[in-house]
């Protein structure tokens, strides 16, 4: 059975069956209703009734105390309705999630289930899902958090003395702030015990490590001589972020680094030897390419429509072709408030900064030539690539970290605010 996390959690929408829900006409043909009336648009009731047997199955199957019958009416309608207005939303400003990006987010559902792109639609019909409602429902998940992402994140500000102090808390917090996998033996003795018991373990733990020094594998003696609750899994302890490090690690960990190998330490009435499997530090040094490149960004709207959108960009990249300046043109031309005025310079980015279909093409296009016309979910681009380098990130990165815990550290108070101003602005007519 696949198990649908993340983005894919939409899919739940779909599992209910319609047929069980939907009213008959004299005819025996089913027959839909209305639950709301949202702007230009409706929720279904069949959409509410489908939402509401998913949730009454998950509290049934977890256990989940639901409050009384009404409240949880009015809560899966008002969520029906908000999700209806932030689609509408979308659609007015033209954010549209294309086939390409849609496929890569299937595809990290599958090798999540240990599958492939190609197995989803099996793998969906034994939960029950129809693949092109699987499809549809998460289209609509990812349009509405690209959304929320262009309009609530764009809202948020984050200070230079925010970063100072989040990058003082990663360099003297190393532990709590790097991502580990570890392992670990654990060899008890008796609160009890006397000394030479106690040396004893010790000694047993001072032979493990010199095992382990000579070449010997971790797992296989972890789970020989390990009293640890995941001593048969070689003593893993799975990956864990920083703040879920055991305490009793704390003072073993800072300096370590992936593969290394703790001596015995004794906290309490144990000994303990940890492994270091993996490390993802906020402090590691880190090099990573980067391209500088300009743009310029139409972006269709009730006024302009895609086709102009389109044409913009085409009459744009004559007159550059012409020999008139990018950078003027940006200045004239791009909807991008962030480089517009720059004459659409980006900067120097490194990978994952661009959406996907802006970065395949800055990945084909040659130095000082300006690409085609193409469409992004932003809108209509023409890009140039200025120049490539190789870059030390290592403080970049420590900011763009900071950057990003202090941006959703504040994300969820401005989305609900965000999202009680579409609320307010919306017509909407509740039929249930």
């Amino acid at each position: 059975m696949i198990k649908i996390n993340t983005l894919c959690a939409i899919a739940a929408s779909v599992v209910a069956s319609p047929v069980a829900l939907a009213d008959l006409s004299e005819t025996g043909e089913f027959l839909d209703g209305v639950a709301a009336v949202v702007n230009e648009g409706v929720v279904l009731r069949s959409q509410f009734d489908e939402q509401m047997s998913v949730i009454l199955q998950r509290a049934e199957q977890q256990d989940i105390p639901l409050p009384p019958a009404a409240v949880l009416e009015e809560q899966v309608l008002e969520r029906l309705i908000l999700n209806e207005i932030q689609l509408q939303r979308a659609q007015r400003i033209g954010l549209q999630v294309s086939d390409a990006m849609l496929n890569d987010s299937i595809r990290r559902i599958a090798e999540q289930n240990g599958g492939r792109f190609e197995d989803m639609p099996a793998l969906l019909a034994q939960d029950g899902v129809n693949y092109a409602d699987f499809r549809r429902s998460l289209r609509d998940e990812i349009t509405v958090e690209q959304l929320r992402r262009i309009e609530v994140g764009q809202s948020i500000n984050v200070s230079e003395r925010e970063i100072e102090q989040c990058i003082v808390d990663l360099e003297t917090n190393v532990v709590v702030n790097s991502d580990w996998a570890l392992s670990h033996i654990l060899l008890p003795f008796d609160a009890s015990a006397s000394a030479e018991e106690r040396d004893a373990v010790l000694q047993q733990a001072n032979d493990i490590y010199a095992e382990l020094q000579d070449g010997a594998d971790f797992r296989e003696l972890a789970a020989r001589y390990s009293k640890g609750p995941t001593a048969l899994e070689g003593g893993s302890l799975g990956p864990m972020q920083g703040q879920n490090v055991p305490t009793l690690f704390a003072d073993v960990l800072p300096g370590m680094k992936a593969g290394d190998v703790s001596e015995p330490f004794r906290k309490g009435t144990s000994f303990h030897i940890v492994k270091v499997d993996d490390l993802r530090s906020a402090v590691e040094r880190s090099e990573v390419n980067q391209v500088k490149v300009r743009h310029i960004l139409i972006t269709p709207n009730e006024i302009i429509d895609d086709e102009t959108a389109k044409q913009r960009l085409d009459d744009a990249l004559a007159k550059i072709r012409d020999g008139e300046d990018f950078g003027e043109q940006a200045k004239l031309l791009s909807d991008d408030p962030g480089s517009a005025n720059l004459g659409g310079d980006l900067g120097w980015s490194g990978p994952g900064t661009f959406v996907p279909e802006f970065d395949e093409v800055v990945s084909q296009s040659e130095i000082n030539v300006v690409s085609e016309p193409f469409r992004s979910q932003f809108g209509w681009h023409i890009l140039e690539v200025l120049d490539r380098r190789v870059y030390d990130n290592t403080e970049d990165l420590k900011k763009r970290n900071c950057d990003l815990r202090i941006r959703n550290s504040k994300m969820e108070e401005e989305t609900q605010l965000w999202m009680q101003r579409l609320r307010d602005e919306a017509f909407v007519d509740s039929r249930i």
